[in-house]
C-alpha cells in the first residue's frame, strides 16, 4: 500500500489547473501524517520523528490478515504537507470524533503518539457495539403493543353501550387528542439534537431540569414497572377464564336467587399469584436477552393481535340478526340510531346494569375506564439508546402508532354501536369473542398475547429508564442500577421484574391502577410543558427537525393531561402530584447539581435580559434602589491557603440585604499575566464561589488577573456589571495591620482605591473590626450609633435599616448624632433631623453634639487620654514621615515627592486634620464605647496629601473603636420621603 493508495487516487482532486477539494475522511494523507506529528516539533524534524502507522481496514483486509504500512519518509509530499498543516495544530484535523463532545459524550483529550508507538487507524465507519433498532421494530410496534391492550378486547363495546356512539366518538377523539398531541410535543424535542437514553426521562429532564426530570421519570418508571403487573394478571385470568380446568386450586361463591343458594366456581387468587409468577419470570428472561431477542419475540405476540382485531372485524360484516347469539343485529342503521346516545346506569362490580348497583357512570368515569386504552405512546422513545436515528424513529413510529390505534377505536366505536342491540352491549363483556369469525377462541389467543406483549414492552422500557436516570448520577442511591453505553440494564431488569412480580403476589391492584394512570398523565404532562417552555423562550439551540409544532398546541396538550386527571379521580391526582413533589423534594436536597442548560435558566436569563432592558440606563429611583455590593476579598496581609478572602465578610454582605434579596459580587485581584494565571484564576473563582455557597450568600464571585492591585481594581471599578445592575457600593475590609506588619505600600492602594471609588461614583464602606463581625446566631444589644456628618443621600441610614433586619441585631436601637459648629444651631438642627426621620419612617433618637464641646473635658478623663496618646504618636509619626521626603526631595533636587507625585504638604493643615480626628474619636469613645456597632462618614483623601498622612488620620478616627462602619454615599439619595 502507497501514499496514492491512502488517498485514493493521488491526482484526481486536480482538474484543468484547478484544485477541487473533497471531504476529509480518516484515511486521508493529510490525516496520518497529523497523526504522527509531535506538536512540540517542527516541520524540519528528522525522519525518525515520523511514527509507524497502522491501518486497518474493515471488511476490506487483505486474506492474510496482514495490515498495510505507510513509508516512514511519508511520501514525497509529507514533509511539505506537514509544513502547510502544522499552523492549525494537532486537534484540528486528526479529532474528527471531537464531535461527540456536543452530545455530551466524554472522550479523552487527543494526544499525539509518542516515539516508538505504533498508532491504529480503522478505515471506513467503526463496527457498533451492540444492535440498533429501526422505526419499525423500535418504536411503531412497542407503541402499537402497549396501546392496543386488554381494553379493547372486553371494556370498549361496553363503553359503546353505555356512553352512545356520539358521546364515545367524543371520548376517542377527546383521549387520542392528548396523546397525538403530546406525540407531536414529543417529536419536536426529541428532533431537537443527539438523544441518549431514557426517553421521556432525558426530554423532561433536560428541558425542564434535572429535579424535575428525576422526579417524573421516577414516577414513570414506577408506573411501567406496576403496568406490567396489570398485563400479566390480565393475561392469565384470561387465560384461567378460557381454560378453567387449568387452574390448580378451586374457589367457589355462593349466588343466592330468591330461595335457591346456586355455587358459583371462580378463579383462585393463588392460580393468579403462581401462573403470573411464572409469566413473569419467563418474560424477565426475554429481556435479559437483550434487544435481539426481544425484536425476535415481539412479532410473534402482535401478529395474533392484529389478526385477530382482523377477525372482529370480519365476524361484525358477517353477523346477522340474532345470529351467533341473540341481540346481534348485523350492521344495522336502527341499531346505530338507538345506539348513537348515551345511557348512564347503575351497575355492579361486574358492570352489569342494576338499578340497586352501587356503581355510578358518566362521562368522567368512561374517561378514566378508557384512558389507559390510548397509553404506551412512550413505549419507543423509553428504548432511545437502542434506536439507529432517534431523531427520525422516535416522531414517524409513534405519531403512526397513535393516529393507527385511534383510527381503529374510531371505526370500532361506528361498527359495535351498529352490530348489537344496546342492551347485548352492556351484558356481554367478551362481545368481541361472540362476533368473532370463525370462533371465539381467536379472540381469547389475542387478548393473552397483547396484555403478554404490553408486559414484555414495560419490562423492556422500565429498566432502560431507571438506567438513564442512575447514568446522570443525580442521586446516589441509583448508583446500583448504572450500566456502560450499549450494556444491558441487568440489574435495573432484575429490580423491576421483582417489583412486578410483588405486584402480581398482591393481585388485586384496583387501589393502584388509577396512581398507574397518573403517572402516565404527568409524564405526558411534563414532556408538552417541556415543548411548550422551549417553544416559547426561542433559545437559538432550538431548531428541532419536526416543524409540525407550536407552543399552542403543547400548552393545549398539557392542559388536557391536566383535565383528564381531575376528571379521572382528584383524590388520586393529589396523591400522584403528592408523590411526585416529594421526590422533587428529595432530589433537591440529596441530588447532585447538573447543569443540563435547562428551560428554566433559559427563562431566568431571558427574564433578566428583558428586565435589565426595561431598566434603561437612568439612574433608578430611590424607592426602587438596591444595594449591590462589591465586596473586595483582598486581604491586606496573608490568609491561610485555600482561604478565599475573610470569613466574615460574606456575613457582613448579607447584612446588606434586606430579607436576603439583592445580589453581591465578590471580586478578588490576581497579580501577573492573564496567559500565564488563568488557569489559577479559575481554580480560586472556582474556590471562592464555593465559599459564597457554604455561607448561603447571594451573590457571584469575579477574579481578575492584572499587572498590581491598583490597576485590576481600576479596571473592575469601571467595567463590573451591566446596565444599571453594576456593583453601587463598595465593600472591603479597613487595613488594621499595615503598621503592625510594616506594609508600608497599603497607603498608597488604600488611597488610591478610595479615589477611584469617588470618581467611578460608588458608595464606599470600610469595616473595621471584621474579625468581631457577629453571624446570624450572635444576638447583639445595645444601640447602632450614626455620626451623620456630611450628606451621604441617606446611605448611612439606609445601612442601620437593614442592620435591623436581621436576627443578630433586631434588639438593637438607633441613634443618629449629628455635628453642629454653633450652640445657637443645636435645638434647630436637631428638629430639622427629627422631621426627616419621621418622614422617612425611622425610629431613632437623635442627639446634637457641638464642636465647643469638644474642648470639653469629660468626667473620669480616661476616653480622651487613650486618644490624646494616640495623637501625640500620630503627630511623631506624621513629623518623621514628613522629614524624611523634604530630605528626599532636597537630596534629589526635586519637588516634594510621595507615592510617586508631587505633592503639597500644608502642615498647619495636617495639624487641624488630625486634630479634627481626634475630637470625633473621644466623642465616638465618650457616647458609643459600649455600641453594637458604630457608624461614621468618611472622610474624603485631601487633594496634594500623601497617602502616608492620610492613613494617620483615619488610624487615629478608628482608634480603641471595636466595631465601626466607615461610610461614604455617592452623588445621588438612596431614601426618599415620598410614598
Amino acid at each position: 500500500m502507497n501514499n496514492g493508495d491512502l488517498e485514493g487516487g493521488g491526482d484526481e482532486g486536480f482538474h484543468g489547473g484547478g484544485r477541487k477539494y473533497r471531504p476529509v475522511v480518516a484515511h486521508d494523507r493529510a490525516v496520518l501524517e497529523m497523526s504522527s506529528m509531535d506538536p512540540g516539533s517542527s516541520s524540519s524534524g528528522s525522519q525518525s520523528s515520523i511514527r509507524k502507522i497502522k491501518v486497518v481496514t474493515q471488511g476490506n483486509s487483505d486474506s492474510d490478515g496482514r495490515e498495510g504500512s505507510i513509508p516512514e519518509n511519508g511520501g514525497a509530499n509529507g514533509p511539505h504537507r506537514e509544513n502547510k498543516l502544522e499552523l492549525f495544530g494537532f486537534d484540528s484535523l486528526v479529532n474528527i470524533l471531537g464531535l461527540k463532545s456536543m452530545t455530551g459524550e466524554q472522550i479523552p483529550a487527543p494526544s499525539s503518539p509518542r516515539d516508538g508507538e505504533e498508532v491504529s487507524i480503522t478505515n471506513g465507519h467503526p463496527k457498533p457495539s451492540d444492535v440498533k433498532m429501526g422505526t419499525m421494530m423500535g418504536v411503531f410496534v412497542p407503541c402499537l403493543q402497549n396501546i392496543l391492550g386488554i381494553i379493547y378486547y372486553i371494556r370498549f363495546s361496553w363503553i359503546v353501550g353505555m356512553g352512545g356512539i356520539g358521546e364515545s366518538l367524543l371520548l376517542v377523539s377527546f383521549c387520542g387528542l392528548c396523546t397525538f398531541l403530546t406525540g407531536i410535543s414529543l417529536s419536536a424535542i426529541a428532533t431537537n439534537g443527539a438523544m441518549k437514553g431514557g426517553g421521556p426521562y432525558y426530554l423532561i429532564g433536560r428541558a425542564l431540569g434535572p429535579e424535575v426530570g428525576v422526579s417524573i421519570g421516577l414516577c414513570f418508571f414506577l408506573g411501567n414497572a406496576v403496568a406490567g403487573a396489570l398485563y400479566v394478571l390480565g393475561a392469565v385470568e384470561t387465560f384461567l377464564k378460557a381454560l378453567p380446568s387449568a387452574g390448580i386450586f378451586t374457589e367457589t361463591t355462593t349466588k343466592v336467587n330468591g330461595t335457591v343458594s346456586e355455587p358459583i366456581q371462580s378463579i383462585s387468587t393463588h392460580d393468579l399469584q403462581i401462573y403470573g409468577i411464572v409469566v413473569t419470570i419467563i418474560l424477565c428472561f426475554i429481556v435479559f436477552g437483550g434487544v435481539k431477542m426481544i425484536n425476535r419475540v415481539a412479532p410473534a405476540f402482535l401478529v395474533p393481535v392484529l389478526f385477530s382485531v382482523f377477525c372482529i372485524f370480519i365476524g361484525i360484516f358477517l353477523a346477522k340478526k340474532d345470529d351467533p347469539q341473540p341481540g346481534i343485529t348485523g350492521l344495522s342503521l336502527e341499531s346505530f340510531k338507538d345506539n348513537w346516545s348515551s345511557d348512564y346506569q347503575n351497575t355492579n362490580n361486574a358492570g352489569i346494569p342494576d338499578t340497586e348497583g352501587k356503581v355510578h357512570w358518566d362521562f368522567n368515569a368512561l374517561v378514566g375506564l378508557f384512558f389507559p386504552a390510548v397509553t404506551g405512546i412512550m413505549a419507543g422513545s423509553n428504548r432511545s439508546a437502542s434506536l439507529k436515528d432517534t431523531q427520525r424513529s422516535i416522531p414517524i413510529g409513534t405519531l403512526a402508532a397513535t393516529l393507527t390505534t385511534t383510527a381503529l377505536y374510531i371505526v370500532s366505536v361506528l361498527l359495535f354501536g351498529a352490530v348489537a342491540t344496546r342492551d347485548k352491549l352492556l351484558t356481554d363483556r367478551l362481545l368481541t369473542a361472540t362476533i368473532a369469525w370463525p370462533f371465539p377462541a381467536i379472540i381469547h389467543i389475542g387478548i393473552i398475547l397483547s396484555t403478554l406483549g404490553a408486559a414484555l414492552q414495560s419490562l423492556t422500557g422500565a429498566p432502560r429508564l431507571l438506567a438513564a436516570i442512575a447514568n446522570d448520577d443525580i442521586l446516589p442511591v441509583l448508583n446500583y442500577f448504572k450500566v456502560a453505553d450499549g450494556s444491558e440494564p441487568y440489574i435495573a431488569t432484575l429490580f423491576t421484574s421483582f417489583i412486578c412480580m410483588g405486584c402480581v403476589i398482591i393481585g388485586n391492584l384496583d387501589l393502584i391502577t388509577p396512581t398507574i394512570t397518573m403517572f402516565f398523565l404527568l409524564c405526558y404532562s411534563g414532556v408538552n410543558l417541556s415543548c411548550f417552555l422551549l417553544d416559547l423562550l426561542d433559545a437559538p439551540s432550538w431548531r428541532p427537525r419536526w416543524k409540525f409544532h407550536h407552543w399552542s398546541l403543547s400548552l393545549l396538550g398539557a392542559s388536557l393531561c391536566i383535565v383528564i386527571m381531575f376528571l379521572i379521580s382528584w383524590s388520586f391526582t393529589v396523591v400522584s402530584l403528592a408523590l411526585t413533589s416529594l421526590i422533587y423534594y428529595y432530589v433537591s436536597i440529596k441530588g447532585k447539581a447538573g447543569d443540563w442548560g435547562d428551560g428554566f435558566k433559559s427563562a431566568y436569563f431571558q427574564l433578566a435580559l428583558r428586565s435589565l432592558r426595561s431598566l434603561g440606563a437612568n439612574q433608578v429611583h430611590p424607592k426602587n434602589w438596591y444595594p449591590i455590593p462589591l465586596v473586595f476579598c483582598r486581604p491586606w496581609g496573608k490568609l491561610p491557603e485555600n482561604v478565599p478572602c475573610h470569613p466574615k465578610l460574606a456575613d457582613f454582605a448579607n447584612c446588606m440585604k434586606k430579607k436576603g434579596r439583592g445580589m453581591s459580587i465578590f471580586v478578588n485581584i490576581l497579580d501577573g499575566d492573564y496567559h500565564e494565571r488563568a488557569e489559577d484564576a479559575k481554580a480560586a473563582c472556582k474556590q471562592l464561589d464555593t465559599y459564597i455557597n457554604y455561607k448561603n450568600c447571594e451573590g457571584v464571585a469575579e477574579i481578575v488577573v492584572a499587572p498590581n492591585m491598583t490597576e485590576g481594581f481600576r479596571g473592575i471599578v469601571q467595567t463590573m456589571g451591566l446596565g444599571n445592575l453594576k456593583p453601587n457600593i463598595v465593600v472591603m475590609r479597613y487595613p488594621e495591620i499595615w503598621r503592625r506588619e510594616n506594609l508600608n505600600e497599603i497607603p498608597t492602594r488604600f488611597v488610591g482605591i478610595i479615589n477611584d471609588c469617588i470618581v467611578a461614583n460608588k458608595a464606599v464602606v470600610i469595616v473595621k473590626g471584621l474579625d468581631e463581625w457577629p453571624n446570624e446566631y450572635q444576638r447583639q444589644y445595645g444601640t447602632i450609633d450614626l455620626y451623620w456628618i456630611v450628606r451621604d443621600g441617606g446611605l448611612m441610614l439606609l445601612l442601620s435599616q437593614l442592620l435591623l433586619t436581621k436576627e443578630s441585631f433586631e434588639s438593637c436601637k438607633i441613634q443618629v448624632f449629628c455635628i453642629a459648629e454653633e450652640d445657637a444651631d443645636a435645638e434647630g438642627l436637631k428638629a430639622d433631623v427629627k422631621k426627616f426621620l419621621y418622614d422617612l419612617r425611622m425610629q431613632a433618637e437623635v442627639i446634637v453634639i457641638t464642636i465647643k464641646s469638644w474642648d470639653v473635658q469629660p468626667e473620669g478623663g480616661s476616653q480622651q487620654d487613650e486618644s490624646l496618646e494616640a495623637f501625640s504618636a500620630a503627630q511623631q509619626r506624621v513629623a518623621g514621615y514628613l522629614s524624611e521626603i523634604k530630605e528626599a526631595a532636597k537630596k534629589e533636587g526635586t519637588p516634594l515627592m510621595a507615592d510617586g507625585k508631587p505633592v503639597v504638604v500644608n502642615e498647619q493643615q495636617v495639624e487641624k486634620f488630625l486634630y479634627t480626628t481626634l475630637k470625633l474619636n473621644s466623642t465616638i469613645l465618650r457616647y458609643s464605647r459600649m455600641a453594637a456597632v458604630v457608624l461614621v462618614s468618611l472622610p474624603p483623601p485631601p487633594v496634594s496629601h500623601p497617602a502616608y498622612c492620610y492613613m494617620e488620620y483615619m488610624d487615629l478616627l478608628v482608634e480603641n473603636v471595636p466595631r465601626l462602619l466607615i461610610v461614604r454615599g455617592y452623588r445621588r439619595d438612596v431614601v426618599t420621603l415620598f410614598t
